[in-house]
């Protein structure tokens, strides 16, 4: 804390990418004030909006209460530095690494389909098939399907990583697992994208994952 200023994180209450920074929170057991920034009509509020120019959630607003960090990556890993126990990014170069790994394809093969098939499905986003712009752009319905397919893709992939390992790299729970788990929670939630039964693993995983006092 400097200047008698505490840090505030910028929420918007069941979206993959600002859940993955409130999980990361909680698993490190850090009291940080939260504020949910979303407005009616599934939108950013209007002070928001004015107060970060790329239009987006999450975002860590920083001790100094002047600097603004975005995108859910950049957030952890700020936070991981500060708060390093438990170690949620891994604990040595090589688990670094694939932890990296594993974050990375859940982030653009679980986050990227679901909002994929969500942001030109959903009628709350017609005119708004990207986040961050302000000006209209078009749904594209033949991404629905496509992005429905990915999160299939998406299921199957981690299903065989996961194999009889208790999380996704191993035996540690790490960023990789949240990535995957609010990926997975938005498809079954939101897109109604179930995980299959030949996914096995990875239904036990998500069980699993569901009962952590971050996600509860």
């Amino acid at each position: 804390m400097q200047g008698g200023k505490a840090m505030k994180f910028y929420d918007w209450g069941g979206a993959p990418n600002p859940r993955r920074v409130a999980m990361f929170i909680k698993e490190k057991g850090l009291d940080i004030e939260t504020i949910d920034v979303g407005a009616k009509g599934a939108r950013l509020s209007d002070d928001y909006l004015v107060a970060d120019a790329h239009r987006l959630v999450p975002a860590l607003e920083l001790d100094d209460g002047s600097t603004l960090l975005g995108e859910a990556m950049a957030i952890c890993r700020y936070l991981e530095a500060l708060y390093p126990e438990p170690p949620l990014m891994g604990t040595d170069l090589l688990d670094r690494a694939r932890v990296d790994m594993w974050e990375r394809r859940a982030d653009m093969e679980g986050i990227g389909a679901v909002g994929e098939l969500f942001r030109n499905s959903h009628p709350a986003f017609e005119g708004r098939g990207l986040p961050g712009r302000a000006e209209r752009i078009e749904q594209i319905p033949e991404l629905i399907e496509r992005g429905r397919a990915r999160v299939g893709w998406f299921f199957e992939k981690f299903d065989a990583q996961i194999g009889d390992h208790e999380f996704v790299t191993g035996s540690r729970f790490t960023i990789a697992d949240i990535t995957a788990f609010c990926a997975t929670g938005f498809a079954i939630k939101v897109c109604k994208v179930q995980i299959p039964e030949s996914c096995g693993n990875f239904q036990r995983w998500f069980d699993a994952v569901s009962t952590r006092p971050s996600v509860l």
